[in-house]
């Protein structure tokens, strides 16, 4: 394989981060969870989905080679940013607060992984990028996630 092998893909909805784990204990025994009615299940769940529809497109199996992952997460504006004509406010933020960016890629990356499509495991990821932003005017929210297979 000479060049990077390449695929973009978008899950369209609000971008969700990988919450902190709770923890509980069972007969002495700790236990990390999340929550099984919390967002980032269905979200993962359509990321693993995208992920392994553009594998098998591209005919391509799990492999041990490096990869990089970029990932840019489009909020929609809160209410509070708009006028009534759909303008934009004055002083309203360019980007987003809410949220750590690596626990956005972290939830991608590990929902890549639990797809088994494309690395055997995301220390394989060599090179990450995790951008925020809100969406343009008519834009929607949306996760964008770039994969790119590297040679050895």
């Amino acid at each position: 394989m000479d060049a990077p092998l390449e695929v973009i893909f978008e899950v369209t909805g609000a971008p969700i981060p990988q919450p902190r784990p709770r923890v509980s204990t069972r007969g002495g025994i700790g236990r990390a969870y999340t929550p099984s009615g919390h967002p980032i299940h269905a979200f993962r769940q359509a990321l693993q989905i995208q992920a392994t529809v553009h594998a098998r497109r591209l005919k391509i199996l799990p492999s041990d080679l490096p990869h990089e992952l970029e990932v840019v997460a489009v909020f929609d504006r809160p209410a509070s940013h708009k006028r009534r004509d759909g303008s934009l406010v004055s002083g309203a933020r360019a980007y987003p607060p809410r949220c750590d960016w690596d626990n956005l890629g972290k939830g991608v990356s590990d929902a890549i992984t639990d797809s088994a499509s494309w690395w055997i495991d995301d220390d394989q990821v060599v090179d990450g990028r995790v951008r925020k932003r809100y969406a343009a005017a008519g834009e929607r929210a949306r996760t964008i996630v770039t994969i790119r297979r590297l040679p050895r």
